[in-house]
């Protein structure tokens, strides 16, 4: 009987998780519907007074999404003024929903990863996560990682998807 041999252990791959990377600390949204005269009209007197109203201590240390769930058309500055209340106390403040919130992390994360350990070897990026990675991680990912790798698939090494090798 031969020896059965794991020729994925033994291969050069190297897996790129983007879990590893999932920044801890709690994500929260900041709908701003009920600050809104019948959840649809700014009237800034009554919006300023809601900010200076509201616990932004609430959100200390917390990544923060700042929504508005009506079909309110909000000025730009609304969401300014919120971020500016929000400033000392959150990690990070995006305008829109938790999946451009996540994006928004993941983006500033792999624009700042060291991909060299990647230079001219085959990546897979892991595909399955139990975290909510969204889909623009992985285009972000794909794009850095195949400045410099060999060769970059998607999936699991038992069943990957090729989706990009350097032409010799």
């Amino acid at each position: 009987m031969s020896e059965i041999v794991n020729r994925v252990a033994q291969s050069k791959l190297i897996t790129f998780d983007l879990e590893d990377y999932y920044p801890k600390g709690e994500r929260k949204v900041l709908d701003i519907k009920d600050w809104l005269y019948e959840g649809f009209i700014l009237r800034e007197k009554e919006f300023r007074a809601h900010v200076e109203e509201h616990d932004w201590a609430a959100y200390q240390d917390a990544y923060v999404a700042l929504h508005c769930s009506s079909d309110a058309i909000v000025p730009g500055w609304a969401f300014m003024l919120i971020a500016s209340k929000l400033q000392p106390f959150a990690k990070k403040v995006v305008v829109g929903s938790l999946e451009n919130l996540e994006t928004a992390l993941y983006q500033t994360i792999l624009e700042q990863l060291d991909v060299t350990e990647f230079t001219d070897k085959p990546v897979i990026i892991k595909g399955c996560s139990n975290k909510p990675v969204p889909e623009n991680a992985y285009i972000i990912a794909v794009t850095k990682i195949q400045e410099v790798a060999k060769s970059v698939m998607y999936g699991e090494a038992c069943s990957s998807v090729p989706l990009f090798k350097r032409k010799k």
